[in-house]
């Protein structure tokens, strides 16, 4: 199989310790491509030097995370726009961005103005946006509605939506970033895919967290996206093959990437 990781930190000091083995191991278990969104202007560095250490396999984006959206956010945000405007570095996506009620409802009208200004700049370099929606999932979606045309697509990151919301996000030319969730017993996100589609499905592990079972609670690793495919598989009554082979092109396909 030939996999995508849509969505993973591999630069965080979870894997200082043995990240060239990590990546062997996901390139072992099929996964040949890793698309690595910014955090903030913290992992900016450690961001750098992986994708500069790996540049035909990981792949950066740049973005601030809603989460470090706090009372320097205007710092934080000119070092990011420097960035993707002001420097010699290819870019792959704008993200991850968004929005997240759960930690933190403080600086929800910060982090709202954060994401319109990702919008902007997803639209004007034509970059697919990572979005971030962790208890956010509707006021994220609506955002998205009201700015879009034909320069703005991405990945709702982590979907953990209804099937309704999944229909709203295609309809948009969206993809959905399905990671461990769906393996979690009780997750209710493999109902949703029995239902929707595998044409705007990609795969992502979010590592170092959301490790999917049986690794929950650990750390989780690239490589362990094949347990991704196999519950997929299981839920949409297709070979393992054949979620690979679609969400491998559509991965390609929202990255603008030629095999």
């Amino acid at each position: 199989m030939n996999l995508v990781d849509t969505h993973c930190h591999l630069y965080l000091p979870e894997f200082d310790f043995d990240r060239e083995e990590m990546l062997q191991r996901a390139d072992d278990a099929g996964v040949k491509k890793f698309f690595l969104p910014n955090i903030d202007s913290a992992s900016i560095d450690s961001l750098l030097h992986l994708t500069s250490e790996h540049q035909t396999t990981c792949y950066p984006m740049m973005g601030l995370h809603p989460c470090s959206v706090k009372e320097n956010w205007k710092i934080e945000i000119e070092k990011i726009e420097t960035l993707l405007f002001n420097s010699n570095y290819k870019w792959f996506g704008i993200g991850e961005t968004g929005l997240d009620y759960y930690w933190d409802k403080t600086f929800i009208d910060l982090q709202k103005q954060n994401f319109q200004l990702h919008i902007d700049w997803a639209k004007q370099l034509h970059l697919p946006i990572i979005i971030h929606s962790r208890d956010s999932l509707s006021d994220s979606i609506e955002m998205i509605k009201k700015n879009k045309d034909e320069n703005l697509t991405g990945i709702f990151h982590c979907f953990s939506g209804n099937e309704e919301e999944a229909g709203q996000i295609i309809e948009m030319n969206f993809f959905l970033g399905i990671g461990g969730v769906v393996t979690f017993k009780n997750g209710g996100l493999n109902k949703v895919l029995e239902k929707i589609p595998l044409t705007h499905v990609v795969l992502e592990t979010d590592s170092p967290y959301l490790a999917p079972a049986p690794h929950r609670g650990k750390r989780n690793e690239s490589s362990y996206l094949k347990l991704v495919v196999k519950k997929i598989a299981e839920v949409k009554n297709i070979s393992e093959e054949e979620v690979a082979a679609i969400t491998t092109a559509n991965a390609l396909k929202v990255f603008k990437i030629k095999t």
